[in-house]
């Protein structure tokens, strides 16, 4: 089975880039199941319930997230209710909604997905390493195939539990830091592995936003606003082969698709309501 993991969806130009490139990449590459980040999907950040219902227009199965899932407290509050989105897992007893599930793919397949959250740089919350097994090995009672999306900051946090969930995960696909990484490779144990899926979004910012507030964020020190950047956006992510029987990744193929600006190029149709969300 083949599955399609987008990278963090930022903002309108994302959302723009999710609606016109996914339902093609699920057609022309023969998608079983679309999982994708979408934390900074409203305006750069959280989410929206309509956006969600968007996204599930768009064939995106399940809705990861990471830190800034609370930013947004109304659609925070409501994610219990949320069948389709995930949130870290490793949050604290009682928080809001649900850190893995399971779904059935296009082609029959019972996936598990598992959402974590990295501790270094971040918030301080349970353990992502002792979590994420014992969320992957309760899933496997049920499925050999799992992806894992692992929402941190730190190079060597995420190499650490590629190998930590090597063999037992189908894929460990990281996310947060919106630059893609090089290094997507099959560990020794059959795991797909890589470091950071990437931003679904304006590749000319500052991982999302306008360069010319961050720039001058940076030389004052000044508090400021981020404003999303404009201009044609790129959806970044990877494609993950995977067998059904054992669970084993057989390849990964990292994403980078930018939209089409050709003036005859036909977008979806679904890319021309996005929403009154930034």
């Amino acid at each position: 089975m083949r599955i399609l993991f987008v990278a963090d969806i930022y903002a309108r130009p994302g959302r723009r880039a999710a609606a016109e490139i996914i339902p093609r990449l699920i057609l022309e590459r023969d998608v079983d199941l679309c999982v994708a980040n979408g934390e900074n999907a409203a305006g750069g950040f959280g989410m929206t319930d309509n956006i969600v219902r968007k996204l599930r227009a768009y064939g995106v199965d399940v809705v990861t997230s990471g830190n800034h899932v609370w930013n947004r407290a109304d659609f925070a509050r409501r994610l219990d209710a949320a069948e389709h989105v995930l949130r870290p897992l490793n949050y604290p007893d009682g928080a809001p909604g649900r850190g893995k599930t399971i779904v059935e793919a296009r082609d029959g397949t019972r996936v598990g997905v598992v959402n974590l959250q990295g501790r270094t740089f971040m918030p301080a919350i349970d353990c992502p390493f002792v979590g994420g097994a014992k969320a992957v090995a309760e899933l496997r009672e049920e499925t050999p195939v799992i992806l894992v999306d692992f929402h941190a900051e730190a190079t060597a946090e995420k190499i650490a539990l590629g190998y930590h969930l090597d063999g037992q995960a189908s894929a460990v696909l990281g996310t947060h830091t919106h630059i893609q990484t090089a290094d997507e490779r099959l560990l020794p144990g059959g795991t797909a592995y890589l470091t950071d899926a990437g931003m679904t979004g304006v590749q000319e910012s500052v991982i999302g936003t306008r360069a010319e507030i961050a720039v001058q964020r940076f030389i004052d020190g000044v508090p400021a606003r981020f404003k999303p950047a404009d201009g044609i956006p790129t959806l970044c992510g990877a494609l993950v082969d995977i067998d059904t029987v054992t669970g084993r990744a057989n390849a990964i193929e990292r994403l980078q698709i930018r939209v089409e600006e050709d003036a005859n190029s036909q977008p979806d149709p679904a890319s021309t309501d996005l929403g009154d969300e930034d």
